[in-house]
């Protein structure tokens, strides 16, 4: 069996169980099992953010939200990039501080937003700071181990022809921790993605969030899972169709894995 084979029938078992359970809430919702308020009709959602898209304050939403997302990303991967290599090419640096990089990367990202709020005030900057804060130790953790398991082999041949330490690092170190900086940048991407939700649940400003918070205080439960839907979705798609695919060209390409 083909590999395009097998990827249709995996987009066929998703595209199934998830019209299923989609069908099985409407059904549900239609014999009154619970009250509206609690869980609405498939068709109440649909009605609901079709009506906001005609608003346009979804898309105004998503815009919003996309765009600190980028900025947040790309501040994040950066800085985790950076800190990542100098702890790989300092070892006594590496003993310092990655006790504490662990440590940072265990902490949830809601709770880095009174932190941020007390810096930078209720806004814009306090949103992409709680984006930072919550995307930079997961990178520095993938860099810093890409770069300390590349094989020794690769470094001893590159000295015995006499490479220099900065053409060492340029030409082979950076080349064989690809892969390991791409899976980074697909974990980043995600942890930037939920702390941006964390902090434009508290943080104020327009996004998606302040559009989920919204719909709480007017007991809009439709617009409150119309956004969800919206924001799995969004995750879900930017993972799976993106980042997974890079990553996946990059371990072929490196001979990680399989055609």
């Amino acid at each position: 069996m083909s590999i395009f084979s097998i990827n249709i029938k995996k987009h066929l078992i998703r595209i199934l169980v998830f019209g299923s359970i989609l069908i099985l809430w409407q059904f549900l919702a239609n014999q009154e099992i619970w009250p509206e308020y609690l869980l609405p009709a498939l068709s109440s959602v649909i009605e609901t953010m079709i009506d906001q898209i005609q608003q346009g304050t979804l898309f105004n939403a998503i815009i919003v939200s996309t765009q600190r997302l980028l900025v947040g990303f790309t501040i994040a991967s950066s800085l985790g990039f950076v800190i990542g290599m100098l702890l790989a090419l300092l070892p006594t640096a590496d003993e310092a501080f990655s006790p504490f990089i662990l440590a940072l990367q265990s902490v949830p990202s809601v709770v880095w937003l009174p932190l941020a709020l007390l810096w930078f005030s209720l806004g814009e900057q306090a949103i992409i700071a709680v984006i930072i804060l919550g995307a930079t130790w997961n990178m520095v953790s993938t860099t810093t181990s890409g770069l300390k398991n590349i094989d020794p082999t690769y470094l001893k041949a590159a000295r015995t022809l006499g490479a220099s330490k900065l053409s060492v690092f340029r030409k082979v170190m950076l080349p064989a921790s690809v892969p390991h900086l791409i899976t980074g940048l697909r974990f980043s991407w995600a942890f930037s993605w939920r702390a941006l939700m964390a902090g434009e649940l508290i943080g104020g400003g327009s996004g998606l969030g302040q559009m989920l918070m919204w719909g709480r205080d007017m007991g809009n439960m439709s617009l409150v899972i119309g956004i969800i839907a919206i924001i799995g979705a969004f995750g879900f798609i930017s993972d799976n169709y993106i980042f997974k695919n890079i990553e996946d060209l990059v371990l072929k390409r490196w001979g990680y894995k399989g055609e």
